[in-house]
């Protein structure tokens, strides 16, 4: 089944579980600072000042609360600043008069900070929010099971902020069977998250509607090329112009040279065999019985988005698939996902190591695994997809 929104965030678990101390804890120790320094600095000989280390408390707190209790706690330290004051030489000395002002002016800045960075976190929450949502309408999350198949499907996207990215899937059904689509768009996060929809909204309109393979896989190129056409033809009338950002899509040589890998899959539900079209996509892997095979092209297609540079023939492959037999689609961010010394993850010793296991539990061991060899950040976005033929 597919993986939980919060199994798709990039960090490693052990990070986002790390332990962090309790609020009331720190606010309690916030406290305890103003009333030990308060004290200390009172019984301290004349020339001692230790009034002036109050403004840790509000500093403390500012790193772990909001800007209210920030500024609570700064006054509180004021009044500790005062009763020193008041139990030495008094307030109208030039001394306490000047740790005053200082104290006061740095607690307005800390409480300034702390405003501005609360307003920061919820205006990342909405982003966060708005980005989910868009997740969640483009790359809608595979069904559990879908004719006489069990899929499951994790996405880790490059930008953790954002969520989402260029890496797409998708699956709908036939009169037939079942059609799939896993691609990867040129580029990562959401530099690519145009093309991503585009691709997804035209395979999700044509599915089915075309008989044959080479049908979709053909319109599908079509409507990325002339997707692209429009998006470099507008770029280039907006350089003329002199007016937009100069950012990727201004760039009409950039968007040129854009382009989609994807492999296409068709399952039938009374045949066991796939029938596949590879678009310079990484190929499948099969696992079955006897072991684990790559699923690799004798006529490979070019990617989508460059049919037009030369004519383009789409010959489907046909492999076997039985009852019991899975199939691992994934994009190139999996196995181009390095580790400290460069190396690549190696995705088809892992993939051996725990292909006995139910689809969902194999997704999940591929996601840890690949997050702890990278270090808990990828550079490029991440798709896999498993598919299992169930037992009639």
């Amino acid at each position: 089944m597919p993986l939980r929104q919060r199994d798709r965030d990039p960090r490693p678990r052990a990070r986002r579980r790390s332990w962090r101390p309790d609020r009331r804890v720190l606010t309690a120790l916030s406290l305890a600072l103003i009333v030990l320094i308060t004290v200390v600095d009172v019984l301290s000989p004349p020339e001692i000042h230790l009034g002036p280390l109050l403004i840790i408390a509000p500093a403390l707190t500012a790193s772990y609360a909001g800007a209210r209790a920030t500024a609570g706690v700064a006054l509180l330290a004021l009044a500790g600043l005062t009763v020193i004051g008041l139990a030495r030489d008094g307030l109208t000395t030039a001394n306490h008069e000047t740790q005053l002002v200082a104290q006061l002016a740095a607690s307005i800045l800390i409480v300034g900070v702390r405003v501005l960075r609360d307003r920061h976190e919820r205006e990342l929450a909405r982003v966060r929010s708005v980005s989910e949502a868009a997740q969640q309408v483009l790359l809608r999350p595979l069904p559990d099971r879908i004719g006489s198949l069990h899929l499951a499907s994790v996405y880790l996207a490059a930008e953790a902020e954002a969520q989402v990215g260029g890496d797409l899937y998708a699956a709908a059904r036939t009169a037939t069977g079942t059609r799939l689509l896993v691609g990867d768009v040129r580029g990562k996060g959401l530099a690519s998250l145009g093309d991503a929809a585009l691709l997804l909204g035209a395979f999700r309109a044509a599915a089915h509607l075309h008989a044959d393979l080479p049908g979709l896989a053909a319109y599908l190129d079509g409507s990325v090329c002339w997707d692209l056409a429009q998006l470099v033809d507008q770029a280039r009338r907006r350089r003329l112009r002199g007016d937009g950002p100069g950012d990727e899509d201004a760039d009409p040589d950039d968007r040129a040279e854009s382009f989609i890998t994807a492999v296409l899959l068709d399952i039938p539900d009374d045949d066991p065999v796939v029938r596949l079209i590879d678009c310079g996509h990484p190929p499948p892997l099969l696992l079955h019985a006897d072991g684990l095979s790559p699923l690799i092209a004798r006529h490979a297609a070019p990617p989508l988005g460059l049919g037009e540079l030369a004519p383009t023939s789409y010959e489907v492959e046909t492999f076997p698939f039985e009852p019991g037999d899975r199939l691992l689609i994934y994009t190139d961010g999996v196995i181009e996902a390095r580790d400290a010394r460069k190396r690549f993850y190696p995705l088809t010793e892992r993939v051996a190591a725990w292909q006995s296991d139910r689809p969902s539990v194999l997704l999940h061991r591929l996601r840890r695994d690949l997050l702890a060899h990278v270090g808990g950040r990828l550079d490029d976005d991440a798709a896999m997809v498993v598919v299992e033929r169930l037992p009639d």
